[in-house]
């Protein structure tokens, strides 16, 4: 983990109210492994205390690249921030994805959103590709499919409008890719998004008796551990539960370890 005062390259508009930030972080972006995040200060938000968490979309070469939606005060007062300022960046953050891939599985990932974003890094990291399901309301709301493309993989889509590609919940195709026999291998899931998508790829994970890695979508305030207020709940080893940090043991859970009961509770 690194404080560092990163400088803004590019701050533009990515379409449909999602901005894309570049920052010249040379500190932090070498150690940035897929489904880690960094906390930013925003600029000219010094009134407020606290950070603001943000996926990282892409991390080479010492820069990082954010792909937001501006659905706060945070980001919307970040969305003004100009190429140039400065901004001060803690991170990288959390527990990401796994890399090590066991033989003879098939990378899935799945996501909602811009979820999608948060998915590439992965994408460009493991060891071979695989088909990714993404779903969203509508058509502006389907993100990087270019990108996700050119590393080789196949994307499915689904919209809730039916805009673009399956209309439904980005579960439709999943399902009937599983039906279809998931292609050659044990499908192995990744998956960001809302809590209810993760709920639902964790339980077809386990009903096949799969594995799926989940980035739980928690409001992350302190971002180091220290607050308590992301915390989600897991099961233990004896089969009981315990309380973990989202932001420090988490974001990226495996679907065995989590309580959704209680984590829809606290949604």
């Amino acid at each position: 983990m690194q404080l560092e005062t990163a400088t803004i390259l590019e701050h533009r508009d990515y379409g449909a109210g999602y901005r894309l930030l570049r920052l010249a972080a040379p500190q932090i972006a070498p150690q940035v492994q897929p489904g880690q995040f960094v906390h930013l200060r925003v600029p000219r938000l010094e009134g407020c205390v606290l950070r603001r968490p943000f996926s990282v979309y892409k991390a080479a070469d010492g820069v990082l690249e954010v792909l937001y939606k501006a659905i706060g005060r945070g980001t919307a007062v970040l969305g003004a921030a100009l190429a140039g300022e400065k901004i001060s960046a803690l991170g990288p953050l959390g527990h990401g994805f796994p890399l090590d891939l066991p033989a003879g599985r098939v990378p899935v990932l799945v996501a909602g959103g811009y979820g999608m974003a948060a998915l590439y890094l992965l994408a460009k990291r493991l060891p071979l590709t695989g088909v990714v399901f993404v779903g969203g309301r509508s058509a502006p709301d389907i993100l990087c499919v270019e990108e996700f493309e050119k590393l080789g993989w196949k994307v499915r889509i689904a919209t809730e409008d039916g805009s673009r590609g399956v209309c439904g919940l980005v579960t439709g195709p999943l399902e009937a890719w599983l039906a279809e026999g998931r292609g050659q291998g044990m499908p192995e899931f990744f998956a960001c998004g809302p809590n209810g998508l993760l709920e639902v790829v964790g339980q077809r994970a386990l009903a096949g008796d799969w594995r799926a890695w989940l980035s739980v979508d928690r409001h992350m305030c302190c971002g180091v551990g220290a607050c308590l207020t992301c915390v989600v709940k897991l099961k233990d080893s004896d089969g009981a539960w315990v309380w973990a940090r989202s932001c420090k043991e988490g974001p990226v859970f495996e679907c065995r370890q989590i309580h959704w009961d209680r984590a829809e509770e606290e949604a």
